[in-house]
Order: structure tokens, then C-alpha cells, then sequence
């Protein structure tokens, strides 16, 4: 049986081809086109062609989509939803979407917070008040294609949520999307509620994508494959998952170069770069899966506290534009010729300088014509890769905990514009199939569970606690899809919360598995 990793990022669609002894078959890089589905067919194509292999032969199919990202920061095919927040009298100060822009929040058609919701503690703050949820469904019947649910403290008791939504499906119909807030995000309200609302207003989105993908491979022959898709913790989901958590694929790109930086390495605590054709994301590996971050992540414009990689981007790719100006500073970026980079770069004929162009003329690097660049000045080059050598080095720092000096693993398709001797690293290694990094950690992700609760150690002893959560994170990654004996615990945490009365701690345990 073979594997189908495919990742779709801004400027390539790459695919590769992985057997059963988990060694690479075949890796392509196609064009991504506007439309999505033409360049991800395309590398199919592609790949298939390369390899040679039965089609009949796949059995498992995974995807890493931007879709869910763009439709967000787009404003683009968000389906008309429902707000309903269960906190009142204690939340009503901040009503849903208060920060957001209009031209996102217009795809709210009905939002109303209501009577209910709980303490810190799980002690109830309110009644539930069933008459006015029920009443507020009734009023957006016709009007909205999904619901966003979210409670006061719910990752800590979800019973009015599951109430709510009970509801909501008996009004609107059992067809109805309903997201809840306790199965998305963290603690902390209002982030954790912009978290549900857009999962909610991206289920069309899913589906259609899901839906597509699937169908567009049967169309290709490749019948017998189950498809995945990616998330962004490093792990894969089911199709069924992703239709209810679509926004769980948001950032899953970079978060696939890592994972795939650390097959192709052996490595499991690094810092990754993955440096595309216009930008370079920096990514954290840790104990073999990405760092993820402990702030509060925005996106397109809507602030959230769902679970999210810690990466930094910069305008460096290997499309970047290298301009030289008046009085002879050189600048790299943060504009790219990008997927044009076949026919505009200098090294391809084309009439404009790309961080590429400086790469091969110093002798870095070779692609295209290397004639074509010998009329770069020397000290332009070296100005252009000094200006290179800062932006990363800058970027480096900021992602360490420390000064001390860190592997570094060098992936993506525009790897090759990057020198090999950055400052405070251990080590810089670019390995083979670097440019496909991302598909192959799309292709080789195991399947996780997550589990996270505020749990006084007064009231459950620290290892009675710790244990249960361990198995249900392990629980978890085994109702989404992983074989139970190979699941295991891959990071757990539980962090003393000041604020609170008693020795409340929040313990979260992550759990991952091989596919079914």
C-alpha cells in the first residue's frame, strides 16, 4: 500500500509518493493554481506519472490545504451563521464580535446572549435559560446554515453548551452545522468564542473542499484511497473531523514542513525553516511535533485561542525581490515575483533581480542559467545576502528560549537562497528532498487526541489526575482514527494557576497514534 501526501501552498502544490517501508517514491512540485483543485490534479499527475505505481495501490490520501485560511482572510464562501453565548448577567458587557471587522462580522445574521454558564469552579452561575434559546433558534430559522455555541467557562462543565445544542438541532433540523466552544478552543471567552464562530461560518467550506478532493481523486483513479486531511498541530484528521473543525487546518502547512523536516532528519528538537516563494516560516520541533504557541493568534483580523503552531514569518522567499537604490543600499523583499519566478528571475531569462539570482551567482546554488546572472556586481551579491543573512538570523533569535545554540533544519523550495553558517546555531542541515518537506510531513503524520481541564489538585490528587488525563488524550486519538496500540502520550503539561482558590491547575495531555 502506498501513500498520497499532497500540500498546497502559495506558490507550488507538491506531492509525493510514500511505500510501506515509509521511503519516498516519487516527490513533484506543480504550479498551485487560482482555483486550487487544477494544481493539486496537476501534481497527481504528476507524481503518479513519476512513480509508475498502480493507483489502485493507494490506500491513504492526505491533504494540507490553505482553503479554510484564504476564505477567512478573503472574506469568501463563509456560510450565514448564528451567535448564541451563555453567560448572562456576568458577560453582557462585550456582545459576539464586538472587535471584528464588518465585512467579516456581516456573516453573522442573529446573535443573542442568554442566561446560564458557570464559575471557575463548575459551580452554576446562572440557570439556563432553555426558553430564551430556543426562542432565539426559532428566530433564525430560514436565516442561518450554522450555529456557534459558547459558554462561560465551558472547557470546564460543557453542560449547557450540549444543551444548546440539542436544541438548536431540534429547531433548525438535525442537519444543522452546530459548532460549541468547549471542543475548539482554550480558556479565555471571547477568544475562544471567535474560534467557534469561525469554525462554524467555514463549514461550507469544508465541505465543499472535502467533498472535492475526494471526488476529484476517484476521477483519477485513485478509488480505494481513505483521505485525511491535515491539522495544525502536525497530525491528521478524518474527513468527518474536518468537516466539524475546519478550522483546524488552519497553519497546517508549516506545521507539515516541520513534521516533515523531522522525518527526513531523524531530528526531534530543532528549529525549522521552511523557506517558500515569497515568505519563510520559522517553526519550533519538540519532542517531534511543533511548538504551539501560548498566546493568543490572530487571524484575518479576529483574535482566537485555539490551538495554533508558534511560527514567525518573513518576507523572504526565493521569489523575493532584490532591489539596488540611488545610493547603493541593496534591499531583499518583502515583495515576490512568486510563482513566476519560472519566467521572471534572471537565472530563467527573465528582467528582475530574485534573492535566487543572488544565491547562484555566489556560487550557492544551481538553477537556470547561471550565465544569465554573471552581470550581478559581486558586492551586490554579497549586500543582497547580507541583507538575507539578518532577516533570518533576526528570526532565529526570536524563536529560541534561550542563547544557547540550536540544530537548524533548512526545507522548502526556496531553501537554496539561505547560507549555511547562521549565526547561533549548532548546526545547519538541509536535507534531501528538503522541497517536498511539506507533503512528506502531510504523508508520514501520525493521528492525535487532546485532552485539557482546569482541575483542582485539593479536590483529585496530581497523579490521579494526571492519569486520567492521559487516557482520555489517548481516548481521543483513537476515536479519531488511531490504532490504539500504537497511540502514545507525546506531551503533557499542568500549569498552577495563581488566580484561582485552591491548587487549581490547567493539565492538558496530547496523545498520538499511527493511522487505522
Amino acid at each position: 500500500m502506498y501513500k498520497l501526501g499532497i500540500d498546497v501552498g502559495g506558490t507550488n502544490t507538491d506531492a509525493v509518493l510514500i511505500d510501506e517501508a515509509r521511503c519516498v517514491v516519487a516527490a513533484v512540485k506543480n504550479p498551485t493554481s487560482g482555483d486550487i483543485y487544477t494544481g493539486i490534479m496537476g501534481a497527481v499527475d504528476a507524481v503518479l506519472e513519476q512513480s509508475g505505481v498502480d493507483r489502485a495501490l493507494i490506500g491513504q490520501a492526505m491533504l494540507g490545504t490553505t482553503q479554510c485560511t484564504n476564505a477567512i482572510v478573503e472574506r469568501k464562501g463563509l456560510a450565514p451563521i448564528a451567535v448564541l453565548r451563555i453567560g448572562a448577567p456576568a458577560s453582557v458587557g462585550i456582545p459576539p464580535m464586538v472587535d471584528w471587522d464588518a465585512d467579516i462580522a456581516a456573516v453573522c445574521v442573529g446573535s443573542a446572549v442568554i442566561e446560564g454558564g458557570f464559575e471557575y469552579d463548575g459551580k452554576r452561575l446562572a440557570s439556563f435559560d432553555e426558553a430564551a434559546c430556543r426562542a432565539f433558534f426559532e428566530g433564525v430559522r430560514g436565516r442561518a446554515e450554522a450555529v456557534a455555541i459558547s459558554c462561560v467557562f465551558s472547557t470546564v462543565r460543557n453542560d449547557d453548551e450540549l444543551a444548546a445544542a440539542a436544541i438548536a438541532r431540534e429547531v433548525l433540523g438535525e442537519g444543522a452545522h452546530v459548532s460549541i466552544s468547549s471542543e475548539i478552543g482554550s480558556m479565555g471567552l471571547i477568544e475562544r468564542e471567535n474560534a467557534t464562530i469561525l469554525n462554524a461560518a467555514l463549514y461550507d467550506v469544508a465541505r465543499r473542499f472535502t467533498e472535492g478532493f475526494a471526488q476529484s481523486l476517484a476521477d483519477k483513479g485513485v478509488a480505494n484511497a481513505e483521505v485525511y486531511l491535515s491539522q495544525n498541530d502536525g497530525t491528521l484528521m478524518t474527513m468527518e473531523h474536518a468537516r466539524r473543525y475546519p478550522i483546524l487546518t488552519i497553519a497546517c502547512g508549516p506545521t507539515n514542513s516541520i513534521r516533515g523536516a523531522s522525518y527526513l532528519t531523524r531530528k526531534s528538537d530543532a528549529i525549522v525553516i521552511d523557506v517558500g516563494g515569497t515568505t519563510t516560516d520559522l517553526g519550533v520541533l519538540t519532542h517531534g511535533f511543533p511548538r504551539e504557541s501560548g498566546v493568543a493568534v490572530t487571524i484575518g483580523g479576529v483574535r482566537t485561542n485555539f490551538r495554533m503552531p508558534d511560527v514567525v514569518s518573513i518576507g523572504l522567499g526565493g521569489g523575493s525581490i532584490v532591489r539596488v537604490a540611488d545610493d547603493g543600499g541593496v534591499t531583499v523583499g518583502p515583495d515576490s515575483v512568486g510563482y513566476e519566478i519560472a519566467s521572471k528571475a534572471l537565472v530563467f531569462g527573465g528582467d528582475v533581480m530574485t534573492a535566487t539570482d543572488v544565491a547562484v551567482r555566489l556560487g550557492m546554488a544551481e538553477v537556470g542559467d547561471p550565465a544569465l546572472v554573471a552581470d550581478i556586481p559581486q558586492d551586490v551579491a554579497e549586500r543582497a545576502m547580507a541583507v538575507i543573512r539578518a532577516l533570518v538570523e533576526d528570526a532565529v533569535d526570536a524563536m529560541k528560549v534561550s542563547s544557547d545554540p540550536i540544530d537548524v533544519v533548512l526545507v522548502g523550495g526556496g531553501a537554496i537562497v539561505l547560507p549555511r553558517d547562521l549565526a547561533g546555531t549548532a548546526s545547519v542541515e538541509r536535507p534531501e528532498r528538503a522541497g517536498c518537506a511539506n507533503a512528506i510531513g502531510s504523508a508520514i503524520s501520525k493521528v492525535s487526541g487532546v485532552y485539557e481541564a482546569l482541575v483542582d489538585y485539593d479536590v483529585t490528587p496530581r497523579d490521579e489526575a494526571l492519569a486520567i488525563a492521559r487516557a482520555a488524550a489517548v481516548d481521543a486519538a483513537v476515536g479519531a482514527g488511531a490504532v490504539r496500540d500504537t497511540v502514545e502520550v507525546v506531551d503533557a503539561e499542568d500549569v498552577p494557576l495563581a488566580y484561582y482558590p485552591g491548587h487549581t491547575n490547567r493539565v492538558k495531555v496530547k496523545a498520538a497514534g499511527d493511522l487505522a
